[in-house]
């Protein structure tokens, strides 16, 4: 750059001056050092004192035979900090990056001198040495405001063979910079952001971006963060067996980041067969049959990885084993058919057409409370953080305040609907309860009082679920309604059940229902919020295999759980039970990690936690 800019000099005169922010003192010395140079000095010493003259505020009579130059005042010059370092040193560090690359602190104003005058480069005349050597010796600043006054007196094509010259220099390896520093926890912070296929290609840049990864176990980190935030990562952990060499205090000396690394694709593969099962309907069925003595039908259930619990229409509460399929414990007391009922890892709520609500400890299957306050059936009951709510056939909600298992107190009761309340939801913002009067109502949890009414069911509505800002609702005129609770509007109409909509349940991906036509149905939750879907595309696919009405479903990223009036609970498994292959840790034999194990040692997840809701609405048969 500085030979471009001196020979250009000396092809065109200087343009005239203008004002900048540059020191007007000369920064070569005073001008008594220079007054003998002033007329008849070498030509470098001419182009320094024209270019001070040009630049500090004096002015120069030429003809600039060049092209005009774009604006470009000192006031661009960038800021920089107190420390003054000759610029060559600035551009050879950015460029130098590695171990071998010379210190900062490296006498580089020596070396150009040497090249320019004994170096033997014809490029510049040997008086040009000095400019140089003068250059290295002035401010960052001063730096700045002499190149630009060089940088105005080139035309276009010599700013493009500038910028190539600058853009290298300005390129940091920031990476390995801070790797070679010792700071690779910095580094290691960085590269945790990107995401697997970033992380691949990452480590393929060069030996030090490839140790941060490995010394880091990058790929660890990303599978441990995905398990914490996705239950479908977690399941498949624990199924597998490899979710026990995570979340480790101390790793196991035998794993290293290349066990990771090629385990990341296995767990790919492993979601790509799930998430594909569930829409073409390939699945593996296990039955439960409840062989109800008198009455048969199952009205609710809930389960989680170790057990089903699930109320029957001839008063029994039974407990299934997850393992065997087979009834651990039965529970007596209510003496109508038990309609709804959801537990925790203490206690079972349930509620009967007794007109009840019974509180069960759930180890010992004591019945610790009942509670005596509807007159007729009821038909839900949802209870989470110190907090109860229940509907029943005589029109009412409860809401009960719930300090512990016997001490339960009726806080409000909430009146509005004109027919039997069949279900509510609720979280800390809001109550939301549906009805056979056509109606779905909302309330402010925290002072029970009514907020809106959303309208659209042209029959009763038998099933309810709320989260977040969406409703989803099913009715008796067999349409699935999805309703955003803050402004109360329909977003979507879902048709395809050809009777009433007994069940429903989503999350993020898809909406599952079941119907008195016995049939349940998969429909993808996001085509169905977005208004330009085709309705034809939205139910992904219907499962026939219950004989009767379906009364009661949950469903979770493997598995749907369902219970019908034919006196079954179907196990719709999704999740791809082929074998895998995963990859051995260093002295580690195949029979140490079997494919099915599921225990997690050293972990810091929590346990399997029941499912949501295990509630059913009771529309009497």
């Amino acid at each position: 750059m500085y030979w471009l800019c001196a020979f250009h000099f000396q092809l065109f005169a200087p343009r005239p001056s203008k004002e900048d922010n540059c020191d007007t003192t000369s920064p070569f010395g005073s001008s008594d050092d220079n007054s003998n140079n002033s007329t008849d000095g070498t030509p470098a010493d001419q182009l320094v004192k024209m270019m001070l003259m040009n630049g500090g505020g004096g002015s120069v009579e030429v003809m600039d035979t060049s092209e005009e130059p774009a604006s470009y005042g000192s006031g661009a010059a960038s800021a920089v900090g107190n420390k003054e370092l000759p610029s060559t040193e600035r551009m050879v560090a950015m460029m130098h990056l590695s171990e071998s690359a010379p210190t900062l602190s490296t006498d580089l104003s020596g070396l150009h001198s040497t090249r320019l005058a004994g170096g033997g480069d014809s490029r510049f005349p040997e008086d040009f040495a000095d400019v140089f050597a003068r250059f290295d010796h002035l401010g960052e600043e001063n730096q700045i405001c002499f190149i630009q006054e060089f940088l105005l007196r080139m035309n276009q094509y010599q700013h493009g063979e500038v910028n190539s010259y600058l853009k290298p220099l300005l390129k940091r390896d920031f990476v390995s910079l801070l790797s070679n520093l010792g700071l690779h926890v910095i580094a290691e912070k960085i590269l945790f952001k990107l995401d697997a296929q970033s992380l691949r290609s990452a480590e393929q840049v060069c030996h030090d971006w490839g140790r941060v990864v490995a010394e880091g176990q990058l790929w660890r980190k990303l599978i441990e963060n995905n398990v914490r935030t996705d239950a479908l990562w977690r399941g498949i952990g624990t199924r597998r067996g490899w979710i026990k060499n995570l979340f480790r205090k101390y790793p196991l000396p035998q794993i290293g980041d290349t066990y990771y690394r090629q385990l990341f694709p296995v767990i790919m593969r492993d979601i790509e067969a799930t998430e594909r099962n569930w829409k073409i309907g390939n699945h593996t069925l296990h039955k439960i049959n409840c062989r109800s003595e008198n009455s048969k039908g199952v009205y609710c259930l809930q389960y989680d990885d170790e057990k089903i619990i699930s109320g029957l229409r001839d008063n029994t509460i039974k407990v299934w084993d997850r393992s065997n399929l087979q009834c651990s414990q039965i529970l007596t007391g209510h003496t109508g058919s038990v309609l709804c009922l959801q537990y925790d890892e203490r206690i079972i709520v349930s509620g009967s057409s007794d007109s009840t609500v019974r509180v069960w400890d759930i180890a010992r299957g004591e019945m610790l409370n009942t509670l005596v306050h509807h007159c007729e059936a009821v038909l839900h009951v949802r209870f989470q953080n110190g907090m109860m709510v229940t509907c029943s056939k005589d029109r009412s909600i409860a809401v009960w305040d719930m300090l512990s298992a016997k001490d339960i107190a009726l806080r409000r009761v909430l009146v509005g609907h004109r027919a039997a309340v069949n279900v509510v939801d609720f979280d800390e913002k809001y109550i939301v309860s549906a009805s056979g009067d056509r109606t779905i109502k909302v309330w402010s949890t925290a002072t029970c009082e009514f907020v809106r009414t959303l309208q659209g069911h042209k029959r009763g509505i038998a099933c309810l679920q709320y989260k977040d800002r969406l409703i989803a609702s099913g009715s008796s005129d067999n349409t699935i309604r999805l309703w955003d609770i803050e402004c109360g509007a329909c977003l979507r109409v879902l048709e395809g059940h050809e009777e009433l909509v007994r069940c429903i349940r989503f999350d993020n991906k898809r909406i599952v229902s079941g119907a008195y036509d016995g049939k349940i149905k998969i429909w993808d939750l996001q085509a169905a919020l977005d208004p330009r879907t085709l309705a034809s595309s939205l139910c992904v696919k219907t499962l026939v295999e219950h004989s009767g009405r379906v009364f009661r479903l949950q469903f979770d990223e493997f598995q749907i759980v369902s219970s019908s009036h034919d006196d079954t609970i179907l196990i719709w498994d999704f999740f791809n039970n082929t074998t895998v292959s995963l990859p051995q840790p260093r002295n580690q034999s195949r029979s140490d990690n079997p494919a099915g194990n599921s225990s997690a040692s050293g972990g810091a997840l929590p346990s399997s936690t029941a499912k949501p809701g295990g509630v059913a609405v009771a529309f009497e048969p």
